[in-house]
């Protein structure tokens, strides 16, 4: 039997943060569907890091991280490519990014995104416990490595503003270092590491186990694109889709890279971009960290996985339709052996794998969550950028009391969508 005050809500888009938002609100006694064009968890949550880190709260556009963009782009193994075709149309996001970037601004946005980040696995927690997937998600820390033993100082301020938003680091010197993972290269010489982070050993398999229990609880999953909303004086009447209208008595636009034109038939014009990111994946690899480790100088990830070794990072700016450049996804590997030297030399193609895929990016590192401007009805959460599986849980859990007229858990001021108008 539904409960009091229960609604028929649509959840568009089925990666991890539509699933979440689909979970906790079934969990609050609505009947709810999933919208997703394609099958779900495949788009930006199949291929990322699968780092649930509660300590990342530094935004993107840091300052003086615009000053090292010419460097990057002409380094062939640099953390960041854009394709010059693609410069016009992004310009006006990257004007936005670089103003995003002062210490007064990055401060209030690390202010905004702990508590949204830092209660990840606890928010996670109960919805993994239902689903029987407990085994997928691990708490075991992440481990930040340097090359130089000045290396933390360049990213001192990105370091503050994680111990000023209560996140408790440890430093390991080289010899430390070294006995807590030792397959590291001895290049490197000084690592810090967070043990309240934690991560899934499959980010695809956790996404397709939550939808499985939302399925079994009473979810529905409509195969469709969404394509607009109709509205009858300012409340929801349906959403548009390519399968025709679905009633429903409110929405939520969880669509990732692809929620702008959503946004746009509802009056909010959100400056939504893709970061393209790549991964590789090294199927039985000769060695693995035992927790997931990122190169802080060269911007990528080494995540250990059921399936394998995933090296995941870099950013391609060059839109959602281009092909894929698959060097960006070679780099990781020469990249991972430096990282890793005990990797063999070389592969055969049945032991790699590549992948690309979209985070949704905002300029000023903080997603859009909250309701639209045409309706209350239509509640915004996307734009999470390399966030998202961190942020999924709590997300979910806001708009959920958003939806019930409750006062949202934390304050979801800074993420409203008319703070770009």
């Amino acid at each position: 039997m539904a409960a009091i005050g229960a609604k028929r809500l649509a959840v568009i888009g089925a990666g991890m943060v539509g699933v979440c938002a689909a979970s906790w609100l079934q969990r609050d006694g609505h009947s709810v569907f999933l919208i997703e064009a394609s099958a779900p968890g495949r788009g930006a949550s199949l291929g990322n890091a699968g780092c649930f880190n509660g300590s990342s709260v530094t935004p993107v556009a840091m300052p003086g991280v615009i000053r090292n963009v010419p460097r990057w782009l002409f380094d062939p193994l640099g953390p960041l490519s854009l394709r010059w075709s693609y410069l016009p149309a992004i310009a006006p996001w990257l004007l936005r990014f670089a103003r995003a970037g002062t210490p007064e601004k990055v401060r209030a946005q690390a202010r905004a995104l702990r508590p949204l980040v830092g209660p990840s696995l606890e928010a996670l927690k109960p919805l993994v416990s239902a689903a029987g997937a407990e085994h997928l998600v691990h708490r075991l820390g992440h481990l930040y490595v340097y090359r130089s033993a000045a290396g933390p100082e360049k990213d001192r301020l990105a370091w503050d503003l994680r111990r000023e938003n209560g996140v408790q680091v440890e430093e390991f010197d080289a010899d430390e270092l070294r006995q807590l993972e030792p397959a590291l290269s001895r290049d490197f010489v000084r690592g810090l590491l967070v043990r309240e982070n934690g991560h899934t050993s499959d980010p695809l398999a956790l996404v397709e186990r939550l939808v499985e229990h939302f399925l079994r609880s009473g979810g529905e999953l409509v195969h469709a694109e969404a394509r607009g909303f109709r509205l009858e004086s300012r409340r929801l009447a349906a959403i548009d889709t390519s399968a025709g209208e679905l009633p429903a008595d409110a929405a939520i636009v969880c669509g990732g890279a692809y929620s702008k034109p959503l946004a746009a038939v509802l009056g909010d014009k959100v400056p939504l971009e893709t970061e393209r990111g790549y991964h590789l994946m090294v199927r039985d690899p000769e060695v693995m960290p035992h927790i997931p480790t990122a190169d802080a100088d060269g911007k990528f990830v080494a995540t250990p996985m059921d399936t394998g070794l995933r090296f995941a990072g870099t950013v391609e700016l060059a839109g959602l339709a281009a092909p894929p450049d698959w060097r960006r996804a070679r780099i990781l590997l020469e990249l991972g052996r430096r990282m890793l030297p005990g990797l063999a030399a070389s592969y055969p193609q049945e032991r790699i794998s590549v992948w690309m895929g979209h985070r949704p990016s905002l300029p000023d590192s903080l997603p859009v969550i909250g309701p639209s401007r045409a309706t209350p009805d239509v509640i915004y959460a996307f734009g999470h950028g390399h966030v998202g599986m961190t942020a999924a849980p709590m997300t979910g859990k806001l708009v959920t009391d958003l939806v019930a007229g409750r006062r949202p858990a934390i304050d979801i001021a800074p993420f409203t969508a008319r703070r770009f108008a």
